[in-house]
Formats: C-alpha cells, structure tokens, sequence
C-alpha cells in the first residue's frame, strides 16, 4: 500500500510539473475557453487563404462561443506567423491556420529556419486536402496542359511562370526538370500582385494555390489546365493531373491545418480537434472547401502531427530534385 501510495504521489507530482512548465493549471485546461481566441494567418488580408482561414475563424467562434480575432502576420513564406505561434503561451489562445505542406517544406527552403516545425508545433486538427494547379491567362492559346507544355519546350527560355508560395515554387522546378522547360520563374509576394502580368502575357503560365486559381477562374481571368496531385480531386473532378498530361514525377498536395505551440496540453488539443472535426463534417464545409479547391480531411491529432513529420522529411528531397538552393 505504500508504494502504491508513493507511486500515486509521484505521478501526481510529474502532472504537476508538466502543467508549471507548460504554463497552464490542471484548473486553467479544464477552464478552456474562458477569452477571447487569436487565429493567426500567414498571409494578407483579401487574400485566397486568408478568406480560408476566415471562414475557420468565424466558425470557430461559434463552436467555442468565444470571439475570434484573425491575425495577419504576412512574410518569410509563413515563417513569421508559424515562429510568433510557437513563441506564443501554449494554452490554446493562439492559433496557426496555414498550410502544414508549407511550414514543413520551410525548415528545407531556409538556410537558417527559425523554427524546426515537426518539434516546435503541435497539429490540433487538419482541415483540407488540396491540388496546386497549373494556370494560363483565359486569353492563353493554350487549351490543354499538353499544349502548354509543347509550346514552352519551343519557347525555351524566352518562357516565364508565376508562382507566390513554397509549394508553387517546389512544383514549378520539378515540371522544368521533369520536361526540360527552361522557363523563367518570376516570384510574386502574393497572388493578386502577379494579375497583371497574366493579363498582359509577360507570365506564360503559374503554378498557383487552388484558392486563387478557383476565384481567378470564376471571374474569368484565368484557364486551369492540370492538378499537381496523384489522384483526381472531388473539387475539380474534370482537371487532368499532370500525370495523366504526360508529366510523371510530379505529385504534391497540400493541407491546411490549425497548428499549436508544441507544449500546449492535451485536453486542450483534443477540444479544439473536436470542434474542427465538427465544422469540416458539414455540409457547408465541404461546398466552401470544394468551391476553393480542396476535399474536406479530417484526423486525429496524432495522425496530422505524423503527416508533418512526414512532409518535413519529404521536402528535404523534393527541395534536391528541384535544385533549389536554400534562401
């Protein structure tokens, strides 16, 4: 009986401990929510994912019954939003919506990344499945990805594409390797600066995020011509994957995810889980995640942290294949 006693002792001493160093009370956890929630966003206002993380956000708030502050913390490909989320206390009140692909293709993308996403952030609850596409101006000769593709063999390096982001920039370098396209990549800060340049035809394609790609397409400024994942998507059921045009090699998707500092407690991960998988079951999810370019997907926390951890380790070889050197 004594040592039962002293082991009971001893686990409760470890519990306690574990609530000090992460900055949260037993009492604090079981609390949760009691203020207001800050949903941080790594890109700017108006923009394709911040109107993705928006919609999250004010779902959110009707789940938690709290009031849901959005935050625009834009630069650094997200990593200036993902390192003020990890700096953050770990007790749930802030809040990273992003790109999980992304903040794991960072730690590779950077020469000195500010955080190690796979160790410094917990993934809480996943939100989405979803394709890059391959775009053309609407006013573009070419119809079909195959035609593209033939067309910027023959351009050679007179050839240009736009991309916005880490995984448009990742996939834009193995399409070139995987054909030999010698196309010159211009980067743009966001998706909106690089409009004008589509509409003029100084860009001769993008490889851009399927939020733009839909909006730009249904206001009839842009031609979607392929999707960069393995399969089909539910979303667009009618867009070829590159594979299927004859370009192997290249399948990436993306998935956005609420993220955490990793030392935020367990019961606290598993409410917000909760309350996410709930808001991505609907059937208003599913319309808003398909009209944006992506198929609803939803797991437990361990199996969307086990994701990150994968990517981050994938992306250490896709950032080779593509010659790309480190910023």
């Amino acid at each position: 009986m004594q040592e039962i006693s002293r082991r009971k002792v001893l686990v409760g001493a470890g519990s306690a401990a574990l609530a000090v160093s992460s900055g949260l009370t037993g009492a604090a956890a079981q609390q949760y929510p009691s203020q207001n929630i800050t949903v941080v966003c790594a890109f700017p206002p108006g923009s394709g994912a911040d109107v993705l993380v928006r919609y999250f956000a004010e779902e959110l708030r009707k789940k938690s019954g709290r009031t849901t502050i959005v935050e625009n913390r834009v630069g650094a490909a997200g990593n200036i939003a993902a390192e003020y989320t990890v700096r953050a206390k770990p007790d749930g009140y802030t809040m990273f919506i992003h790109a999980g692909s992304s903040t794991a293709a960072n730690y590779h993308l950077f020469k000195k990344p500010p955080i190690n996403p796979a160790k410094e952030l917990q993934v809480a609850a996943t939100l989405n499945q979803q394709p890059f596409m391959v775009v053309v101006s609407v006013n573009s000769p070419h119809k079909t990805f195959k035609e593209l593709t033939a067309a910027m063999l023959q351009k050679g390096d007179k050839a240009s594409y736009a991309q916005s982001n880490t995984t448009g920039k990742v996939m834009g370098e193995l399409y070139k390797t995987a054909t030999g396209i010698k196309a010159l990549e211009i980067p743009y800060r966001t998706t909106a600066d690089s409009l004008n340049d589509f509409a003029s035809g100084a860009v001769d394609y993008g490889m851009m995020d399927p939020q733009s790609s839909m909006a730009n397409t249904s206001a009839g400024r842009w031609r979607m011509l392929a999707v960069s994942t393995e399969k089909r998507m539910q979303a667009v059921p009618d867009l070829p994957t590159m594979t299927e045009e004859g370009v192997p090699g290249v399948e990436l998707f993306g998935w956005f995810a609420v993220m955490l500092p990793a030392a935020t407690p367990k019961p606290i991960i598993d409410q917000i889980n909760a309350w996410f998988k709930d808001i991505v079951a609907t059937p208003e999810t599913k319309k808003f995640l398909n009209t944006n370019g992506g198929d609803p997907w939803i797991t437990t926390p361990e199996q969307g942290q086990a994701q990150l951890v994968k990517d981050q380790q994938a992306w250490e070889g896709y950032v080779k294949a593509a010659k790309i050197e480190p910023q």
